[in-house]
């Protein structure tokens, strides 16, 4: 099994000990007052803000400093894609994760939102303990990229030709292309993995390693990608070419 030495601390994520804070971001009030109780009767966690539209999302993660932001995709005005855009965008916010809220999780705001820096999915209909776990597995810097959202995902690469429009890192493809020469022969190993929606525990049984190991490869990754968390790893591996998108 690979030795690597762990990496420190996430400094990303909540301090241990503190509750995760999360802001609430839909046009539905009931909605958000059904996501608010079950958030609150969690001792890790609590409801910091909530929001109507996107650019109040935006303006209240700058002044709760929201660990995770539940966003919906459709609100009127600023809809949950340009607010998390406008959220990645924003230094001050790097450490915020934002979990897409989609009536269906496999729909055409995937590779956007994506793109946009969101971390993951959440469908409405998903039960309480989904919800809740989607929000510690953000704040935790892990990605919500299930199997059908990464095929969904690559289903709309395919649909668009590898991947045109702009990426989350806000670099292009090419540059992407230019940086992967920096990543190891492991890392690249298992950025292939990560692009193929496998977990840390999944990729360490392919790789026959230690989850732990896996995950210092990913940080690594990540840090010479500039990719903020794993969800944009993904994009990057198509974007730059890495992995191909294949018709089934």
């Amino acid at each position: 099994m690979d030795q690597t030495p762990t990496d420190q601390a996430d400094p990303t994520a909540p301090e241990p000990g503190a509750p995760i804070r999360v802001l609430l971001a839909d046009d539905q009030a009931l909605l958000r007052s059904a996501f608010k109780v079950l958030v609150d009767s969690e001792p890790d966690m609590e409801v910091v803000g909530e929001a109507c539209d996107g650019a109040e999302a935006f303006e209240l993660a700058r002044r709760t400093r929201a660990d995770v932001v539940l966003m919906d995709i459709r609100m009127p005005g600023t809809d949950g894609l340009a607010a998390t855009r406008m959220i990645s965008a924003d230094p001050e916010l790097a450490a915020v994760r934002v979990v897409m809220l989609t009536t269906f999780e496999v729909d055409e705001y995937v590779a956007a939102a994506l793109r946009a820096g969101a971390s993951g999915f959440l469908g409405k209909g998903a039960e309480p303990e989904e919800l809740l776990n989607a929000i510690r597995v953000a704040a935790a810097g892990e990605a919500l990229l299930s199997p059908a959202a990464t095929k969904g995902l690559i289903a709309t690469f395919l649909a668009q030709g590898g991947g045109a429009g702009p990426d989350p890192s806000g670099g292009s493809p090419g540059a992407h292309a230019q940086r992967l020469a920096a990543l190891t022969v492991r890392e690249r190993e298992v950025l292939v993995h990560v692009a193929a929606g496998l977990s840390n525990d999944g990729i360490a049984g392919r790789l026959e390693v230690s989850p732990l190991t896996v995950k210092t490869h990913v940080n690594r990754a990540m840090a010479k990608l500039g990719a903020r968390d794993r969800a944009q790893l993904v994009v990057i591996a198509y974007e730059s070419g890495l992995v191909r998108p294949r018709a089934e």
